[in-house]
């Protein structure tokens, strides 16, 4: 079937003009100058025979027409951008991107990585660590793993693994003259802290966690600041102080006798944060995007369970 379509630029002209109610921001948007803006809305105009803005004096308003059709151009154009990541998957159907956070992809994904890629073989994994948020419109990435609170946009979500944060030690903390026994002692030792948390006021920080032991005498904003979780967790092995970290950045330090849990409580779910695995919707289907998510979410359910026996051994030692 033949289409009679206008051009695709003039639509993506009109589309951004109406949404920003501006050429010049428009412009910006899609890095060419207002009067091409303008002549790309033109043509548009001219193709349908009716216009589809009013241009006043320091603004522009939609026609009752520009405003009927542009929920469709949007849609439109939103089908054709995820037409395009199909094309391009498709030359590379074997090299699955995954985005990860550097912490959680080095403590917990790239220890597992063995397993998932003796199932899947005809798969090249490439790993990207980073905490900037993926822009999955421009970036070659497959699928993303984020700790945050599921709010994300245009993405399909999915819970990865709720999580528990807890404080974690040298084993020589608990040795010398103030020795971690209790929550009060902490007034005695230096917290490590993760920008982010101390910036966030829903996240596990310390002065969520001195709240929820009741402790009061010890500074929850006084020690030093990483901007990365894994630092703060290797600053606790080396003794530098006590990190607040989820458990599942340091099960292994933990079973390997690196760290310790001095002490409870710990915090859950109710911080309302958890790991995410994210994608857009185009890439529901693919093969490599198919079989990582139900992989990793077998992995994260093993690892919960393992974790949830680990820890009720362990609280064990606390009371």
């Amino acid at each position: 079937m033949q289409r009679r379509l206008p051009p695709l630029n003039s639509l993506r002209a009109f589309e951004s003009a109406a949404r920003h109610l501006s050429f010049t921001k428009a412009a910006e948007e899609l890095h060419v100058t207002p009067a091409a803006i303008s002549q790309q809305v033109k043509t548009l105009e001219n193709f349908c025979d009716r216009p589809l803005f009013r241009r006043l004096t320091r603004s522009l308003i939609l026609t009752d027409a520009g405003q009927k059709a542009l929920p469709a151009l949007r849609e439109g154009l939103d089908k054709l951008a995820d037409a395009a990541e199909l094309l391009m998957a498709q030359e590379d159907s074997h090299i699955l991107t995954v985005s990860v956070s550097p912490s959680f992809g080095a403590k917990w994904l790239v220890p597992r990585l063995d397993r998932f890629r003796a199932a899947y073989p005809e798969f090249e994994l490439r790993i990207d660590a980073s905490d900037i948020l993926v822009d999955f419109s421009d970036d070659r990435v497959d699928i993303g793993i984020r700790y945050g609170r599921g709010i994300y946009p245009e993405l399909h979500t999915e819970c990865l693994m709720t999580e528990v944060t807890m404080p974690v030690c040298s084993p020589a903390l608990l040795e010398g003259a103030h020795p971690l026994r209790r929550p009060e002692d902490l007034r005695h030792h230096t917290l490590l802290h993760v920008d982010w948390k101390i910036e966030s006021e829903s996240a596990p920080s310390w002065r969520m966690w001195l709240r929820a032991a009741g402790v009061t005498e010890v500074d929850p904003t006084k020690g030093p600041r990483f901007s990365m979780e894994n630092l703060a967790v290797q600053a606790a092995i080396a003794g530098h102080g006590v990190a607040l970290s989820e458990r599942s950045l340091v099960r292994d330090d933990v079973n390997a006798g690196r760290l310790v849990r001095p002490f409870g409580p710990e915090l859950n779910e109710s911080t309302a944060f958890c790991y995410y695995v994210v994608h857009p919707e185009a890439k529901a289907k693919l093969p490599k995007v198919r079989a990582f998510r139900d992989w990793v979410l077998a992995e994260a359910a093993r690892s919960t369970s393992e974790e949830d026996r680990e820890a009720a051994t362990g609280l064990a030692a606390y009371s």
